[in-house]
């Protein structure tokens, strides 16, 4: 079992910033690709950016492409969101997932290959 804690959320401004952490524990998870979703009220669980088990190759979200980047430390098992020029619209939950499969070519883009996720985090965009 992997368990996933994320942090970081809050309130900021829109064309603020925000730095979203989720850190891994029960086993590792540097064999797995990782990804970062997001829930507005109302909407599905969408995802934001995604990371292989190596960090070599990253997608993201065509809304949040050039403003948010994803990475990761095996090291630490953790996973990271660094969020620049937030907007309205990027309010949200936040959650981190882990992929169901090892070395999987590409990480996964649909929320079903996710098998592990945390709790999530708020993300609040002031107008």
């Amino acid at each position: 079992q992997v368990q996933l804690a994320e942090s970081g959320g809050g309130l900021v401004q829109t064309g603020g910033s925000l730095r979203l952490s989720c850190a891994a524990s029960g086993r590792s998870v540097s064999t797995y690709a990782m990804g970062w979703f997001r829930q507005a009220p109302g909407k599905e669980r969408e995802l934001v950016a995604s990371i292989t088990e190596n960090g070599a190759r990253t997608s993201y979200a065509a809304t949040v492409k050039g403003r948010f980047t994803i990475s990761r430390d095996n090291r630490k098992s953790a996973v990271y969101l660094q969020m620049n020029s937030l907007q309205p619209e990027d309010t949200a939950v936040y959650y981190c997932a882990v992929d169901r499969l090892q070395y999987r070519l590409g990480a996964p883009q649909s929320r079903y290959d996710y098998a592990y996720w945390g709790q999530g985090t708020q993300v609040t965009v002031s107008s």
